[in-house]
This record gives C-alpha cells, sequence and structure tokens, in this order.
C-alpha cells in the first residue's frame, strides 16, 4: 500500500500510510529490517546444525557465533538457559550474554501428542543421560530438556531420531509442533480423526526451507473432538472437527489466535474443508504468513496482525485466489462443547472397546526417571502408546478393560493420579525463573505449592477450574484465558519491599464463551500471599453462584470487592 502524502505540519497522518514499511515481501519489501530479519537472511536457520555438529560441538560453547546462539539455533530447538543466581529484577536491564548460561534448554517437538513407547523411554534416557533428569510437558505436547550441554547434541540428535523424533523447528520463525487432538483415532466421540492431515502436513512444511523463513513463529492445531482439546481459538491456523449438512464430517477453518502482550482470539474464515484438502489449505495459510506477513516489527510481525488488519472476508479470498486456486465450502461452526474437563485426564472408552486412561503430572513437571517408570507401566499393561496433551498431562492409550485398575494403582505409586483433584488437573505453569531468561518469578515450584494448598484448604471443591501461572507478560501459560491467570511481576509487599509476585487476570475462557480475563484495578498478590488470595476468591464464588454458573460467568458479574 502506497504512503498517504502529508502536509508538514500533520505528522499524526503517518499511520495511514504505515504499511509501505511492514517488510511484507508479497509487496516487494525484501530489504531486512531489523537484526533478526538480517541474520535469517544472511543464512537460513537450518543451515546451523551442520556448524553445531562439525564446530561446536567439538569446541564448545566459546566457539559459538553469536547470531547462532541467540537465533539460528532455535531452528532446532536449542534456547540459552538462564544464568543460576539472577533475580527477576534483572531480567529487562542485562544484556542477552549476562543472562545466557553455558547450557541450553532443548525442546522435541511430539507432533499431534503421539508417542510411542520406545520413543518415550528414549526421551527417559536422554533426559537421565545428558539434561540432569529434566523433562518438562508443555502446554503445545512437547517435551522440554534442561542443563544440555552443546558437546552433546550430536549424540542426543542420534538418538531422538533413530526413535523417529525431531527437534527440527521446536522453535524459531518457523511452523512450529502442531498440536493435535490426543485422542485422534480411538475417541468414541469423535467427529473426524485428524491424524492423516497432521501427517501430511508434517511432510510437506516441516524442514522445507520454503517456509523456514517465517516473519515470526506459526501455530497450528487440529483436532475432530467435540470437546475443543487444542485450544484452537489461540493458534495461527485451526482446523476444528464439524459435520457439514451436505458434505458430512470435515474441518471448520480458524485464522490470527495468538496470546502474548497483544491477545486476540482467532476468527473464523467460515469455510469448510474435507479431511484431504486441509494440507492445501494449511500450506496456504503458511503462504499468506510468510509473504504478506510484516517483518518491521517483531512486536507486530504475528500472523494475528494482519488477519485484524484485513478481516476474515479479505483473508479467505486472498487463501483462494493466490494460494488454493479454488473456493472453499462455506461450512458451520462447531457445536459448544459441554461444561467439562478437556484434558482426558480419568478413564474412558475407546471405539474399539478397551481404555485410554489420562493421568495428571504437576504442572507439567515430570523427570527422566517417572518417563520411564511410565513406559513401563504402558507396556505391562498391554500399551505401546502414549500421549501429551495441552494440558500438561499425559494419556496412556489402548489399555484392555481387565488391566485398568492395575493400571492406575501402578500410576498412582508415581504420584500420577487419574483422579486428581480441581486444582491439580487445572493448573498449569510455565518453565519460570529456573530456567527462562525472559522469567521474573517463579512458576514450577509456585505452583506445585499452590496445588497443595487448595486441596488442604478446600478438599471439596469439584467444579472445573483452570489457574495458570505464568513467569513473565508473554502468556506461554495462556494467563488471559485462564479462570485465574497469574503473570510473573515484582510487586510490593506490607512491608514496602519489592517481592516476586502477580497481577491477576479473572475469568478467561476458551470454548464456552471464549473470551479474556478481567484485570480488577491494582489487583496484585505477592507469591507467598497467592494462596491467601485463591481461596478468598473462590469462597467468594461458592457463597455468591448462582445453579450451574461457571467461575468465569460469575466473575463477568461479580463486584470489584468480591474479586480482591
Amino acid at each position: 500500500m502506497s504512503e498517504t502524502p502529508r502536509k508538514p505540519a500533520a505528522p499524526a497522518r503517518r499511520k495511514a500510510g504505515r504499511h509501505r514499511g511492514e517488510g511484507q515481501w508479497a509487496a516487494g519489501h525484501f530489504t531486512p529490517l531489523n537484526g533478526n530479519e538480517q541474520f535469517k537472511k544472511d543464512d537460513d536457520g537450518l543451515n546451523v546444525r551442520t556448524r553445531i555438529e562439525t564446530i561446536y560441538a567439538q569446541r564448545g560453547f566459546d566457539a559459538i557465533d553469536a547470531q547462532d546462539l541467540r537465533g539460528r539455533m532455535r531452528w532446532w530447538g536449542l534456547y540459552t538457559q538462564r544464568r543460576p543466581g539472577i533475580d527477576g529484577g534483572k531480567t529487562a536491564i542485562l544484556e542477552p550474554e549476562e543472562l545466557d548460561d553455558e547450557f541450553f534448554m532443548l525442546r522435541v517437538r511430539i507432533d499431534g501428542g503421539q508417542l510411542t513407547t520406545q520413543q518415550l523411554r528414549t526421551i527417559a534416557e536422554i533426559s537421565q543421560e545428558f539434561a540432569r533428569g529434566t523433562a518438562d510437558i508443555t502446554d503445545r505436547q512437547n517435551i522440554q530438556y534442561h542443563w544440555i550441554r552443546i558437546e552433546d547434541m550430536p549424540e542426543i540428535w542420534r538418538r531422538l531420531e533413530s526413535v523417529g523424533l525431531s527437534t527440527t523447528e521446536a522453535c524459531g520463525d518457523t511452523p512450529r509442533v502442531i498440536i493435535g487432538s490426543p485422542v485422534a483415532g480411538i475417541d468414541a466421540r469423535e467427529i473426524i480423526d485428524g491424524t492423516p492431515a497432521l501427517e501430511e502436513i508434517q511432510r510437506r512444511v516441516v524442514g522445507n526451507k520454503a517456509y523456514s523463513n517465517l516473519p515470526r513463529k506459526f501455530k497450528s492445531a487440529i483436532s475432530g473432538s467435540p470437546l475443543l482439546d487444542v485450544a484452537h481459538e489461540i493458534n495461527d491456523v485451526s482446523f476444528v472437527g464439524v459435520v457439514h449438512p451436505e458434505f458430512g464430517p470435515g474441518f471448520d477453518v480458524w485464522v490470527g489466535g495468538g496470546l502474548s502482550t497483544n491477545p486476540r482470539l482467532g476468527v473464523r474464515l467460515g469455510a469448510w474443508v474435507p479431511l484431504e484438502d486441509v494440507a492445501d489449505v494449511h500450506e496456504g495459510v503458511v503462504g499468506i504468513f510468510r509473504d504478506y506477513g510484516y517483518r518491521r516489527l517483531r512486536t507486530r510481525a504475528r500472523l494475528k496482525f494482519l488477519v485484524a488488519d484485513w478481516g476474515p472476508e479479505r483473508f479467505r479470498q486472498v487463501l483462494e485466489d493466490e494460494y488454493l486456486l479454488r473456493r472453499m465450502a462455506d461450512g458451520p461452526a462447531p457445536e459448544q462443547p459441554p461444561h467439562a474437563w478437556r484434558d482426558h485426564v480419568g478413564v474412558h472408552r475407546q471405539q474399539d472397546g478397551r481404555y485410554y486412561v489420562g493421568f495428571a503430572p504437576r504442572v507439567g513437571r515430570v523427570d527422566g526417571t517417572t518417563l520411564a517408570k511410565i513406559a513401563d507401566l504402558a507396556e505391562a499393561h498391554g500399551s505401546t502408546r502414549v500421549r501429551t496433551t495441552v494440558e500438561q498431562k499425559m494419556i496412556i492409550l489402548d489399555v484392555a478393560e481387565e488391566q485398568v485398575t492395575a493400571l492406575t494403582e501402578g500410576l498412582q505409586a508415581l504420584d500420577l493420579t487419574t483422579t486428581p483433584s480441581a486444582f491439580r488437573r487445572g493448573t498449569m505453569a510455565c518453565t519460570g525463573i529456573e530456567f527462562c531468561k525472559l522469567a521474573i518469578v517463579e512458576t514450577k515450584a509456585r505452583g506445585s505449592w499452590l496445588i497443595e494448598e487448595m486441596e488442604r484448604r478446600l478438599p471439596a471443591f469439584d467444579e472445573p477450574l483452570t489457574i495458570n501461572i505464568n513467569g513473565c507478560p508473554n502468556s506461554c501459560a495462556r494467563i488471559q484465558i485462564a479462570d485465574i491467570g497469574l503473570k510473573g511481576q515484582l510487586v510490593t509487599d506490607a512491608d514496602g519491599r519489592q517481592v516476586e509476585g502477580f497481577q491477576v487476570h479473572l475469568g478467561g475462557s476458551l470454548g464456552l464463551d471464549a473470551g479474556f480475563g478481567r484485570k480488577v484495578r491494582g489487583l496484585k498478590v505477592t507469591a507467598e500471599g497467592l494462596a491467601d488470595y485463591v481461596e478468598r476468591v473462590l469462597r467468594a464464588y461458592l457463597d455468591q453462584r448462582e445453579e450451574g454458573e461457571r467461575f468465569a460467568q460469575w466473575v463477568a458479574r461479580a463486584d470489584e470487592g468480591s474479586l480482591t
């Protein structure tokens, strides 16, 4: 778009022509407009693996080029982790090299959350040998290690790839992991199994240099579950199972979702696509993002900003006219899910008469020893398939009815319950200050402590409730769409000291009445006072709720006094 001519005395009119400088390739703007775009132009991020294997793994951390270290290594799932002992008050003021430790976080992509017991055992062995036992389940179905040395990466890749696992484009400005229903193909309630489409998307885009230089990260989801179990509203593109009145089961297309500091819910294109066309549509949306996405400012480079400016009608038109070269059928919206948990925790019957068994680690924190025992338990009870979920939970598939009780007892012995409290089931946490260079406060241990406190204080509470704990404003733990979202920051305590604490978001949700949480003016709590606050607001909810009223609905009408 050309810039609107401006009079010298009217500088405010610059906004009318802002898109001229957005760095869109489709407009012919290929000159890099920031450092990230420059290093991507200088060398594709996928090329760094050769240097890791042939140079850095041989010479050690100090040999790593700075642009590779803080840029291209992400294309292979590697981030430097936070140097120990740096408090949250210094996060925003130190230079990157002052925050960097000589160890790495390594993300293993688990597309669709799909694992075999052999793969899970390999993940466990790598954790024990190379990651000091660490192995966290993320809210995008991945596994994350910490304490990884660059010298060990060739052997780690060899082991992962020997069982069909990968870290390719687990991070970076790329098509990230494709999240999928963890019970695809087995759930008796399923509308359509998206697995063939997920596998075709993987084949087409992962590691493909046609899509390895996107403006920012690109997140995808596909599910045919009526529970809407992949958080489709907050992905760049999502395919949601629906039944077309004429064409039958297929997928409704959503685009432009994302959280972080400028959250937006995805929007429907109003289009229905059959299973066999999902990969085409996905590739078209990735192509639009690559070609039309904003590359000038990192803070405006996600697809959600382009969708907000264009609107769904124009986005669909460009997709059909320039990428698909055909029209998509109009289609229905997904049906509203039931007011229930969507994490598949518990014992559930499969289509084939066997059962899947979902269980709840604490805030996604497990370890290599535990993962190895989960693989052993699954195999001992006749299963070779395990799944991860977008709620940091796990599922064992294909369990015969006569094996269910013994399996659940074995999981319970590992403190992996299939009947968790509402607090254990609904609490998730990001990595936090323990390892993350962006974090301001601790999250994982705080989340585990909060679960224990709330189980003790409100043992009979059994309503579906999400408590999402994030160590910084970036919302990796999805604070804006939680019933109780906690954004880490430094706050002032009663004695005037700066301490770890949280800004509180209340009443966010996905699925039913999807929307962002309410911020009450000035509502911040110290980390030490968190359990007191959560107890207080939940007791107010229990006292004031109407019959069948969900927490988010109550928050929308409650007075501020009840929320503070």
